[in-house]
């Protein structure tokens, strides 16, 4: 950096998207045509002749960085196996709240050896873990300091 390279990162990726976004927000049809062409996609007439240029640069951007194939790869090569679970975080899952895993109805504690197997067997149960998240603001947050 100190002899005015760029950094390679900044190179081969951040440049790419930066002057895409440049000719999308600068109307650039040449260079639009350009990069799609290189890129090999398929944009709409639909998009390409929309008055808002964001339209158009969302068209480009999911058909050549598409958000799910890159959030399933980031998952499937950064989360641990679910095989590599412990029991005490499949209790955790397994209990809401304040109740803990030897409350729960015997069927329900039976269930805790074949979510550590992760079978696909016909015969096992199929278990189905149910997330949801609230965007909350952070002022809305506890902060935990002594008053």
């Amino acid at each position: 950096q100190s002899k005015g390279k760029k950094p390679l990162f900044v190179q081969l990726v951040l440049d790419n998207i930066w002057s895409l976004y440049e000719a999308v927000m600068k109307r650039d049809k040449e260079k639009i045509e350009k990069i799609v062409t290189s890129l090999g996609l398929k944009i709409g007439a639909r998009e390409s002749q929309h008055a808002d240029p964001k339209v158009q640069l969302n068209a480009i951007c999911s058909q050549w960085l598409p958000l799910s194939d890159a959030v399933l790869s980031m998952v499937c090569n950064k989360l641990p196996s679910p095989l590599d679970i412990t029991a005490e975080r499949v209790e955790k899952l397994m209990c809401v709240g304040p109740r803990t895993f030897d409350s729960l109805p015997p069927e329900t504690q039976e269930l805790k050896s074949a979510f550590m197997k992760c079978s696909s067997e016909g015969t096992a149960p199929v278990i189905v873990f149910v997330s949801k998240m609230f965007a909350v603001d952070a002022k809305a947050l506890p902060h935990n300091k002594p008053r």
